[in-house]
């Protein structure tokens, strides 16, 4: 018999907040306080979804006091108890070079809960004011980049991706200056750790090698607890990490999503998807796809990130050499060799998601070779990638009138007839049902995305009409990226014409 557990839900006053992160010293971090704005706050949408990890009552959004009790702690004017607010500490290589030194420069986590579930989750006010990193920066965010990371996190968790969530949006009247004058905004942010590859590189190009044990020990105790009685339990979580790395990548690769800024502070230790920036979700196909238009040399590019995943990897290995072996020379072998599996462990994860992809149950020798030759042809025809997906899952292997609605995305209908044969062969060699194949595949090629132009729209009506409905609209749509859902089905189409000059950089 199965006992149903009574989750309590909390107000903000009851919720439990303290923060282990503290208890590794003042070195790890920056005791700062949020900067409220100088105008009003006002809560521009909150997500129900994501209270849950807090057992918070959703009710407190629809109160209007309450409402305004949010509004007022996410903007950093009141502080909530047993907070205790920190900026962390970590350094990183961006776009290639070793920076010694960056850390929250706009963020500032003001504690951690664990939820009746035992899940931890910290709880970070993301553009919330100057801290000792902000370096040459105003610690702020505007509310364009703000709405982008909101919308996109709560995406990809409903397309099971790793990431952080967003419990809320808090805006002002306060300009903040980029390439324009902008409002401002203050995303609340959850993850179970914001701790980054860079949280360990600025403790070993430091010589600091005592602070890498300690927070690799903080780091295991609390999210990797299975490791505790490994025999070189350093190694064993370096692998754990790289898998964790390659998955992700496989998963951001299989939606066609571009990270935009895969610096190694930017990539988690518990394979998050985090630091939502510059990202896009490539419409025409093209491994080339650049989606930060401040990337002018391609680093970042959507084909080049497995092996950027890889690179970033590399760093976060040399920073935990001194923990993997007393004997350089050993610890160096003893990091290449996890290293070295990378890439069995990506083709792997990538390898499982095409086939879920194509509709395939098993593995066969000649399946790399039907996916590449499918990509190959919506590369020269420039065949949008989620439409293609979404729409080869209604493929047929006995009526080939239903196959037309993908055929018809091809310039090249001979070259795409030729291909289609070849897949319906190896959908037959399965036995494969087109009903049953079809709702299986329906499960993981998503009819919704977030596209720019999806997102301009509902940041548009944000700071022109101060009117935030379409971001609550989106974000219906986007828990819900797999299911049919008519009223929106304008949203699963080609997009706008427009949607061309929509241009993102590293302030978006």
């Amino acid at each position: 018999m199965y006992t149903h557990i009574q989750i309590m839900k909390h107000t903000l006053s009851t919720l439990p907040l303290s923060n282990s992160f503290v208890s590794l010293g003042d070195s790890f971090f920056s005791r700062v306080y949020p900067t409220p704005f100088e105008t009003p706050a006002v809560l521009i949408h909150f997500n129900t979804h994501a209270a849950e990890l807090l057992d918070l009552d959703p009710a407190i959004y629809s109160d209007s006091k309450l409402a305004m009790d949010l509004a007022t702690i996410f903007s950093g004017k009141k502080t909530l108890p047993g907070s205790e607010p920190i900026a962390m500490l970590y350094a990183g290589h961006q776009f290639g070079h070793y920076v010694p030194q960056l850390g929250d420069g706009r963020a500032i986590i003001l504690g951690e809960t664990i939820n009746q579930r035992g899940e931890r989750w910290e709880i970070q006010l993301k553009g919330s004011g100057l801290t000792p990193y902000s370096r040459d920066g105003d610690g702020r965010a505007v509310l364009r980049s703000t709405i982008r990371e909101y919308l996109c996190s709560e995406a990809m968790h409903a397309m099971g991706i790793p990431t952080t969530r967003a419990l809320c949006i808090v805006g002002s009247a306060d300009p903040v200056y980029r390439e324009r004058i902008e409002p401002g905004a203050m995303l609340t942010r959850l993850a179970p750790s914001h701790v980054r590859f860079g949280s360990f590189e600025v403790f070993y190009y430091r010589n600091q090698f005592e602070h890498i044990r300690k927070l690799a020990d903080f780091v295991i105790e609390h999210h990797y607890p299975q490791l505790l009685n490994e025999q070189n339990r350093y190694a064993a979580w370096l692998e754990c990490i790289i898998a964790r790395t390659a998955s992700l990548i496989a998963q951001w690769q299989a939606v066609g999503f571009s990270h935009g800024v895969m610096n190694s502070d930017n990539m988690s230790v518990l394979g998050l998807t985090i630091d939502y920036g510059p990202y896009g979700f490539m419409e025409a196909y093209d491994p080339g796809y650049i989606c930060n238009h401040s990337d002018h040399h391609g680093r970042y590019a959507y084909g080049q990130q497995p092996d950027i995943g890889l690179f970033n990897l590399s760093c976060f290995a040399q920073a935990i050499l001194p923990l993997l072996s007393e004997e350089p020379e050993q610890a160096v072998e003893i990091a290449k060799d996890k290293l070295a599996q990378y890439y069995s462990f990506y083709i792997e994860q990538y390898a499982l998601r095409m086939r879920a992809k194509l509709g395939l149950q098993d593995s066969h020798g000649g399946d790399e070779q039907l996916v590449k030759d499918l990509f190959a042809l919506m590369a020269d025809d420039k065949v949008d990638f989620t439409i293609l997906f979404r729409r080869l899952s209604e493929f047929s292997t006995h009526d080939n009138v239903n196959n037309n609605i993908v055929r018809d995305l091809f310039v090249q209908r001979e070259a795409f007839d030729q291909w289609a044969d070849r897949y319906k062969a190896r959908l037959l060699t399965e036995s494969s049902l087109d009903e049953a194949r079809s709702k299986t595949m329906k499960q993981v090629n998503p009819k919704y995305i977030l596209r720019n132009y999806m997102a301009e729209i509902a940041i548009r009506k944000a700071e022109d009409e101060n009117d935030y409905s379409e971001i609550g609209r989106l974000l219906d749509l986007l828990h819900n990226p797999f299911d049919e859902q008519p009223e929106h089905e304008h949203y699963a189409g080609f997009p706008p014409d427009w949607a061309g000059s929509i241009s993102v950089s590293c302030s978006s």
